[in-house]
């Protein structure tokens, strides 16, 4: 990370490192939270609900974020459970989490998940019906720090993630979540200010 922000004249700090913990059990984590470490990723709601709040009561400062794909029918829990939810890409999903945030009374920041690539198969919004978002969200007050996506695999993620940028800049957001394992240099250096990581910092899964 950092030789990747050397290169990119960026600081150290301006790209934060969010330690993919899905798939792994509380003994897994506990080293990176001992070490030092309060950002995580999850893709589920249940799984982050069964091992996080006794790994919390620990560890009361951990920034959990909701990297994976959200059902509008998890919506209560997700605000409940996380700290930043980087999948909001569709108009009724907006409108679930507006409706959980209002009955906690908690605010989680989002960021919209973009099908960067239109990918049938991936979640995200379409390139096309970005702003309509943005704006459906400015309205019910849902603050969007960022835009997040996932290049489809095995071709080079460079162009995607300097689309991902250029799309941000246009709509004068200035996060972007994107780059993992693989790439996440190359990602740092087109502006990435999170990055996911799972298998770098965990091992390959079983």
């Amino acid at each position: 990370m950092a030789k990747a922000c050397a290169i990119a004249g960026r600081k150290n700090n301006d790209v934060a490192l969010i330690a993919v913990s899905k798939t792994r059990s509380a003994d897994e984590i506990r080293p990176l939270l001992e070490s030092g470490h309060r950002i995580f990723g999850e893709n589920r709601v249940q799984e982050a609900a069964a091992k996080w709040p006794e790994l919390r009561a620990d560890y009361p400062d951990v920034e959990l974020h909701l990297i994976g794909q959200l059902q509008s029918n998890k919506a209560e829990e997700a605000v409940a459970l996380f700290d930043c939810i980087h999948s909001l890409d569709r108009m009724s999903l907006l409108e679930a989490l507006a409706m959980a945030m209002a009955k906690s009374g908690r605010s989680i920041p989002c960021f919209i998940q973009v099908n960067i690539g239109s990918e049938d198969q991936k979640g995200g919004c379409a390139i096309a019906e970005l702003p309509t978002l943005l704006a459906a969200a400015k309205e019910k007050g849902i603050k969007v720090c960022g835009l997040m996506c996932l290049p489809p695999a095995d071709v080079e993620p460079a162009p995607y993630f300097a689309l991902l940028a250029e799309l941000a800049a246009r709509q004068g957001i200035d996060q972007l979540s994107m780059g993992m394992s693989d790439d996440f240099a190359t990602a740092i250096q087109l502006g990435a200010t999170h990055i996911r990581i799972g298998t770098a910092l965990f091992g390959p899964r079983a």
